[in-house]
């Protein structure tokens, strides 16, 4: 098919890696960028105006649509998909020639902050409305979806892989993703208890005064080799979940083991269905139980290798990859 594919297109970004998908399943893929208007740039008119009037530049949304209409014309896609598209203008997006639109959400879509007024207004007049979380697939029907497809996330083989080590030092525990207050008291409590045998990265870490007299190693967002270098840095590597999304995977899920990190996450349905406890994942259900973890990486090394060892086979050779979640799709609009 020819795919007109509307998403954010930064490297390390979940849409371009999907976009990324479609092209290796053999898909010939336009990709429009539409990080301008979803993440505007820090303390600029676009991100200043959202803070007050609490929607995107209108200016930024109006050159968005006609790069997206020019392009429509020009390409005469077979499939216009939508990469979490909620700030866009829904009745011009689906006006775009296409012969089927597809709207992709990474994100709870009853959460309110992942949709929009204008979004749900016309939700229903999408062909396939694709959704990771399983909860969401009843909530959609309900609201009146037309047809509703569930993948899990993924991992992107270009930017999650086995790295070599920057650094001699080797972290015991250590964490991966923004900070968010359903994980921050533990996170802090960690980095008290561990201090320089626990190393954080991404957005708003830095910030946290309580994380400063820690000797925790703190630093900011990494992405593609740079998260995969994180995670080889790490014995225990975190795989924390979103509660406003009600999350019971995530991408790190994926992304975790396929970079050769020893998963140790909450204890989810799905987790133990993708992984297998104590063998190819360390899975948990209390900071208790969490902290007995930790203590068996530190007395068993060799054991808790194989485990990280066991847990990248299997989601490296689970069809786990985006183009794997790319095919899927395609199948459900078969």
């Amino acid at each position: 098919m020819k795919v007109l594919f509307v998403g954010d297109d930064w490297v390390g970004s979940n849409a371009r890696s999907l976009a990324d998908g479609f092209q290796q399943a053999g898909h010939e893929v336009v990709v429009i960028d539409t990080t301008a208007v979803t993440l505007p740039a820090r303390l600029s008119p676009p991100w200043v105006y959202s803070k007050f009037a609490h929607r995107r530049a209108p200016w930024d949304v109006e050159a968005l649509h006609r790069r997206i209409d020019e392009a429509a014309r020009e390409f005469a896609p077979d499939l216009l998909f939508a990469f979490k598209a909620v700030h866009l203008d829904q009745r011009r997006l689906l006006a775009a020639p296409a012969g089927l639109r597809v709207h992709y959400s990474p994100d709870d879509v009853s959460n309110p902050y992942n949709t929009s007024p204008d979004y749900l207004a016309h939700e229903r007049e999408w062909d396939l409305v694709v959704t990771t979380k399983t909860h969401n697939v009843a909530e959609l029907e309900a609201r009146g979806a037309r047809r509703v497809k569930f993948v899990r996330s993924a991992y992107d083989p270009a930017l999650h892989y086995v790295s070599a080590r920057r650094t001699v030092r080797r972290h015991l525990v250590g964490f991966i993703g923004a900070v968010r207050p359903d994980r921050q008291d533990l996170l802090i409590s960690l980095a008290r208890e561990h201090r320089g045998d626990m190393l954080l990265r991404g957005p708003g870490w830095r910030r946290v005064r309580a994380l400063w007299q820690t000797g925790a190693d703190v630093g900011g967002a990494v992405y593609g080799g740079d998260f995969s270098a994180a995670v080889a840095a790490v014995t225990a590597n975190l795989v924390l979940l979103n509660s406003d999304n009600r999350d019971t995977h995530t991408c790190r899920t994926f992304e975790v083991p396929a970079a050769g990190g020893l998963f140790v996450g909450p204890r989810t349905g799905e987790h133990a269905e993708l992984l297998a406890d104590e063998s190819e994942c360390f899975l948990f259900d209390s900071p208790a139980e969490l902290r007995e973890i930790l203590r068996r990486c530190t007395k068993y090394p060799e054991q808790v290798a194989k485990v990280a060892e066991a847990g990248h086979r299997r989601i490296v050779t689970g069809h786990h990859r985006y183009v794997d979640r790319a095919r899927e799709i395609v199948d459900a609009l078969a």
